[in-house]
């Protein structure tokens, strides 16, 4: 019985991590962490980004396994911080396995920052975004309020389990045409520059870091997984931002 409450704790950690954004090698080694720290000298795992495999087995050659999927996935660095540093702090703290429990089911209903502030940050890296970009002034403060409305969007589109690749999608094309208003209005000179700060907020950078850094570790089915999730992102957020600017010249705009 031991062994199995081990193998669904250290699964557990594994899979606060998969879900905050972690890398594919960091979860399958924070899960053998918590294994080792509790007596379990043999076990192994398989992590992909939509799942988790773990075996583990006692010196009577008695094995256990695990599957848990993994349906969520969003960024959360400071649950990934807490785990990794709660494997670490096990043996040190000499901590029971009903602590670990519940210092994980701490990190996991931590509540990341208010509505407010994530929206006004989304702004202000948009409106950052723009100024990287050569932008003027008038821009970035366009790119502002572009922020504002994607970071609306794709909060609200998330509450409603809304696929990914639609608020992608519409994301880009709220991004395009918000800023086709303001550069006809006069408000903001360069286009390119407000879309660009508005759509950077869509980018999958942790994505296409994760799959780099997974290929380079050898985990080739995670690498090539995540690399193609990025690439349908980058898909989806140029299809919402072109059927807008098509339509905007269909109809008699200029750009």
């Amino acid at each position: 019985m031991e062994i199995n409450k081990i193998l669904h704790v250290a699964t557990f950690a594994g899979q606060i991590i998969l879900e905050s954004g972690g890398e594919t090698y960091r979860v399958e080694d924070t899960i053998c962490r918590f294994c080792a720290a509790f007596g379990i000298q043999f076990a192994e795992s398989f992590v992909t980004p939509t799942g988790i495999m773990v075996s583990v087995s006692d010196e009577n050659s008695y094995t256990t396994t695990l599957v848990k999927r993994v349906k969520t996935r969003t960024i959360d660095l400071q649950k990934i911080h807490l785990v990794n540093d709660l494997s670490r702090q096990i043996t040190k703290n000499n901590f029971t396995l009903t602590e670990v429990q519940e210092k994980l089911n701490e990190i996991q209903n931590i509540k990341r920052y208010s509505f407010t502030t994530t929206i006004l940050s989304s702004a202000v890296g948009a409106g950052c975004f723009a100024f990287l970009f050569k932008g003027n002034i008038t821009d970035a403060i366009a790119a502002f309020f572009v922020g504002i409305a994607i970071k609306l969007f794709t909060e609200k589109a998330a509450q409603l389990n809304i696929d990914g690749f639609f608020i992608n999608c519409i994301g880009g094309a709220i991004a395009a045409f918000i800023s086709l208003i303001f550069n006809s209005l006069g408000f903001g000179s360069n286009l390119d520059t407000l879309i660009i700060g508005g759509i950077m907020l869509l980018v999958p950078g942790l994505a296409i870091t994760n799959a780099i850094r997974d290929t380079i570790a050898g985990d080739l089915v995670s690498g090539l997984t995540r690399a193609a999730e990025a690439f349908f992102v980058a898909i989806s957020i140029a299809v919402g931002t072109g059927i807008v600017l098509s339509l905007w010249i269909a109809l008699g705009g200029s750009l």
